[in-house]
């Protein structure tokens, strides 16, 4: 038991520290297009916006689905890689058809990636709803500016 919760909290930071430093990495992108997105015209570039945003979350999305399934094959959890992604995948968005189950040398870890995966859902949605939402007031604010 004290080893899967070793390797789940340690999981749980390696899947905290990507998002945050992911996070850090797009404000920097942020900085560098802000007077690009706050050049008329504003729509196409804010659907340009939520399609990045959210290509993003989707791809950090995937990056902690490979990183569990990882381990699951690296303690060997599960045997096959289809297996270990197909569990990791359902686990982490809460899902858990239950039709592949860890035993029970394992399966505290399966919880460990469901908080994860949730703790990620949270986290991740928040920066896209704040990256849109400070460009869309910027974008107004340069409006106004110029009015």
């Amino acid at each position: 038991m004290i080893l899967q919760i070793v390797i789940g909290s340690a999981m749980l930071l390696c899947s905290i520290v990507m998002v945050a430093s992911s996070a850090l990495a797009m404000e920097g992108m942020f900085q560098i297009a802000g007077p690009w997105l706050m050049r008329e015209p504003h729509w196409p570039k804010l659907s340009l916006l939520l399609i990045a945003v959210s290509v993003w979350v989707l791809g950090i999305i995937t990056a902690g689905v490979w990183m569990w399934a990882m381990v699951f094959l690296w303690v060997g959890a599960l045997s096959t890689l289809e297996e270990a992604v197909y569990f990791a995948l359902v686990s982490y968005t809460t899902l858990g058809f239950g039709d592949v189950v860890l035993s029970r040398e394992w399966r505290i870890l399966s919880g460990m990636v469901g908080a994860n995966g949730f703790l990620n859902f949270g986290l991740l949605t928040a920066v896209m709803v704040e990256a849109l939402r400070h460009t869309r007031l910027g974008q107004h604010e340069a409006r106004r500016k110029r009015g």
